[in-house]
């Protein structure tokens, strides 16, 4: 089979692929009912994003979603975008742009291959079984030469896979090594199991925290699928507008997004909420795939001491336990959770840069940063909380 047998094309609406033909690429095992692997990169999802007005328009994600055809037949596709800014990507290359721009360069648009304001590792090259490796060759192909022949400054491809990043490597992309702080399941029965593998000193101080936490005055309690009510979201909204503000300047998500979750997606989400006199006072929002639960928002209208960990950490490997997840991805960022369990794990992205010579620098710059990286997942294991015989099992 020759590549050129291949056809690319770029459509801005995921309704012109169509969840059939996307989720065929995206998650062929929900085909028996099964939960995704990736919730992020499913047709409802991603459509919700779209409905919502969370890409599109005035966000500086706008849709430009990438698709392979073999005799008509869809078989990979991509979760593509032009971005105006590098905001909502937890990548960071503002520096880049700076530099690309101070030469004298236009470095936005660009295109983005990523899930929008997703910090989580999965497929990017979405491939229908059976051509895995034409599908993904042609995928990348095309968008190489989209960025090449419409001039733009570079493309990126954001918390792909360990494999993505390997294979990609052969058709000129830059691999870019990041970290972030996963929690890992080792068959504990219950959180006192997860307990009984910590040094002494950390056991005693998060059962401390979990205490004071709970201690808050109300209840705490684990929403999913139909448990889930459009009250729950109009509580969280208000947590969210709040995080939101403070991190960004303003939310990422509209309001509408939420009903589109409550409509099509409350069976892939844990909502966590905390109450006190009446009152919805704080929430997490947690995504389920089908052997990870991924972190997402938090946020309150009260602040009480240590529930932020207790709603998005400790709630969320409660919850990974009882449901047999291999593990917890709690989001971007956060040296907080080595304290708590959460290990470092090194994440991956891909750069393609258009001008040969900021290509030279930014590869330069990337193969520094990547032994720092492995330096700092190495001492920050070392300092973790677990007994010494567990680091060295985990090694």
């Amino acid at each position: 089979m020759s590549a050129q047998e291949i056809e690319i094309t770029v459509v801005p609406e995921l309704a012109q692929i169509g969840q059939p033909d996307w989720d065929a690429c995206a998650c062929p095992e929900t085909a028996d009912g099964s939960r995704p692997r990736d919730p992020f990169t499913t047709y409802r999802f991603l459509s919700a994003l779209e409905r919502s007005g969370s890409v599109g328009p005035g966000t500086g994600w706008q849709p430009q979603y990438l698709v392979a055809r073999l005799a008509g037949q869809v078989i990979a596709v991509a979760p593509m975008y032009a971005k105006s800014h590098s905001q909502g990507e937890y990548i960071f290359d503002h520096n880049w742009a700076h530099a690309y721009e101070r030469a004298g360069g236009r470095y936005y648009p660009k295109l983005q291959i990523a899930v929008p304001h997703t910090p989580a590792t999965g497929r990017r090259f979405l491939v229908r079984s059976g051509f895995e490796e034409s599908g993904m060759a042609a995928l990348i192909q095309g968008a190489v030469q989209l960025t090449d022949n419409n001039a733009l400054s570079s493309l990126h491809v954001t918390f792909c896979t360990g494999e993505e990043a390997e294979r990609a490597q052969d058709f000129g992309l830059m691999i870019r090594k990041s970290q972030q702080f996963h929690w890992r399941n080792q068959g504990y029965a219950d959180f006192d199991g997860f307990l009984a593998s910590l040094s002494s000193r950390k056991r005693k101080n998060i059962r401390k925290e979990r205490a004071q936490a709970q201690d808050f005055g109300g209840s705490i309690q684990t929403f999913t699928g139909d448990q889930i009510e459009p009250e729950h979201w109009d509580a969280f909204w208000q947590f969210y507008q709040d995080t939101g503000a403070r991190k960004w300047g303003s939310p990422y998500l509209t309001r509408a997004f939420f009903d589109h979750a409550q409509e099509d997606l409350r069976d892939d989400i844990a909502l966590v909420l905390a109450e006190r006199d009446g009152r919805w006072v704080a929430g997490a929002l947690n995504f389920i795939g089908a052997d990870t639960l991924y972190g997402r928002y938090w946020g309150c209208t009260e602040h009480h001491p240590f529930l932020h960990f207790e709603l998005c950490y400790y709630q969320a490997m409660d919850f990974a336990i009882a449901h047999g997840l291999d593990r917890v991805e709690a989001g971007a960022q956060g040296e907080h959770k080595l304290a708590r369990g959460y290990l470092p794990t090194p994440t991956w992205s891909l750069h393609w840069m258009r001008d040969a010579g900021f290509a030279a620098a930014v590869g330069e710059y990337l193969q520094a940063e990547a032994e720092a990286v492995d330096e700092e997942i190495s001492v920050l294991t070392d300092y973790g909380p677990f007994k010494k015989t567990k680091i060295e099992e985990q090694e």
